[in-house]
C-alpha cells in the first residue's frame, strides 16, 4: 500500500522543500539552519531557472565552468546585483582572472599552481575573494582536489600568497556512505583552523548538515534532473 504524501509538502516548491530540510537536518544537530549556506548549482541551466529562483528568494548560486558563468550571468546581477556567485567546478589555472572577476567565492582550490595563479590575479585586479581548498577525500585519481598529505603545504602557499581561505570542500566517492568522509573534512579543517565546509550535494545534504557543513552545493533537488 502507498504512503500518503502530506499535502503541505506538495504545495511546497523545491526550493521550499530544500529548506525544510535543512532546518531539520540542524535541527537534529542542535545546529541552526541559517547557519548554514544555500548554493544553487545552475549549471547547464538557464537564466528563466534562475531567475524563478531569485524570485522565491534564493541568494546564492554556484556554476561549474567559468565560460558558462560569463554567458549568462552579467545580465542576471545587473539586474540583481543582491546575488551572491559561487565556483563550485574545477578551475584552470589561465582562467584564474576571469574567474577572480566574476565570481564572488572559489570552491575548488586544489593544486599549487593554481594557487599562484588565483593570487597574481587577485593583485592584478585589486579584488580578495574568499576561497576553499578542495580535498580529495576518498583518494581516487579522477577527481580533483588535494591529497590529505598534501593539504598544510598548500594551505601555507595560499595564505602565503594573499588568497582567503575560509574552509575545506570535498566530493566523496559516489555510491558509497558520505558520513565517514564529511566526518573527516570537518576534523582536517578544524585541525587547520577554518570555520568553514562546502560538502554535501542533493543526495546526501541532510547528511552534510548533521556533521558541520557551512555550505551545501545542491542543483537536481532545486532544479529537476539535468
Amino acid at each position: 500500500m502507498e504512503q500518503a504524501v502530506p499535502s503541505s509538502s506538495l504545495e511546497q516548491s523545491p526550493l521550499q522543500q530544500v529548506q525544510a530540510r535543512i532546518a531539520q537536518a540542524a535541527r537534529i544537530a542542535g545546529r541552526k539552519a541559517e547557519d548554514v549556506t544555500l548554493v544553487a548549482v545552475s549549471k547547464t541551466k538557464p537564466a528563466e531557472a534562475i531567475l524563478a529562483l531569485i524570485a522565491q528568494g534564493q541568494r546564492v548560486f554556484g556554476e561549474n565552468r567559468v565560460q558558462e558563468a560569463q554567458a549568462k550571468w552579467p545580465d542576471i546581477r545587473t539586474a540583481h546585483p543582491e546575488v551572491a556567485l559561487h565556483l563550485v567546478g574545477q578551475l584552470q589555472s589561465n582562467k584564474a582572472e576571469d574567474a577572480i572577476a566574476l565570481f564572488d567565492c572559489i570552491h575548488s582550490v586544489d593544486r599549487p599552481s593554481l594557487v599562484t595563479a588565483l593570487g597574481k590575479a587577485q593583485d592584478r585586479l585589486g579584488r580578495k575573494v574568499p576561497c576553499f581548498v578542495q580535498v580529495n577525500i576518498g583518494a581516487e585519481d579522477q577527481k580533483g582536489g588535494c591529497a590529505v598529505a598534501d593539504l598544510p603545504a598548500l594551505l601555507e602557499q595560499a595564505r602565503s600568497a594573499g588568497i582567503e581561505v575560509i574552509g575545506l570542500m570535498c566530493v566523496p566517492p559516489a555510491d558509497i556512505e558520505s558520513a565517514p568522509f564529511f566526518a573527516l573534512l570537518d576534523k582536517l579543517a578544524d585541525d587547520s583552523g577554518l570555520p568553514c565546509l562546502s560538502m554535501g550535494m542533493s543526495g546526501d545534504f541532510e547528511v552534510a548538515v548533521q556533521l558541520g557543513a557551512t555550505h551545501i552545493r545542491v542543483g537536481s533537488a532545486l532544479f529537476g534532473e539535468r
